[in-house]
């Protein structure tokens, strides 16, 4: 389809943490800055690590939890170095079909929550059966990049 794409993702480790109670703004804000420590040394091995991307959120309808994660990098996947704050872990997350919708420009929480929206109609529309009550956005550019920028929504197929 021209507005999503089915996409299978492999099994792979991601460092994430959970921030509580917050906007998703502030939510990623803090995030992205206790995973980006993590990759800066903050870690059982005082190792540097690649920034990869996409950094992703999962929003779960009427939550004020988000998580966030960064993928670990391949040459990392079999023993990434464990965090050393307690509130950044590293996650397993298993194969899975996602339906992806993507987008260009700044993203904000109303234009990730309108896409995701988006997606869902369009999802239901054609009896793709999905797990409506979450999804993920995905982030693949640095906030300095302004052009051609790149932007996901992902839910996951039943």
């Amino acid at each position: 389809a021209k507005d999503y794409e089915l996409c299978q993702h492999e099994t792979a480790k991601w460092v994430s943490t959970v921030i509580r109670g917050e906007t998703q703004k502030e939510a990623m804000r803090q995030g992205f800055w206790k995973l980006f420590h993590y990759i800066q040394g903050k870690n059982e091995k005082e190792m540097k690590i690649d920034m990869t991307v996409p950094v992703t959120c999962l929003v779960k309808s009427g939550c004020t939890n988000f998580k966030i994660s960064f993928f670990v990098p391949f040459e990392h996947q079999d023993c990434p170095p464990q965090p050393t704050d307690t509130d950044v872990f590293i996650e397993e997350q298993k194969a899975a079909a996602l339906f992806v919708q993507s987008f260009g420009g700044f993203a904000s929480p109303e234009k990730y929550a309108e896409e995701a929206d988006t997606l869902a109609r369009t999802l239901r529309n054609r009896g793709q059966p999905f797990h409506e009550d979450f999804f993920y956005t995905a982030g693949y550019d640095s906030p300095f990049k302004l052009f051609n920028r790149h932007n996901e929504v992902w839910y996951f197929k039943k």
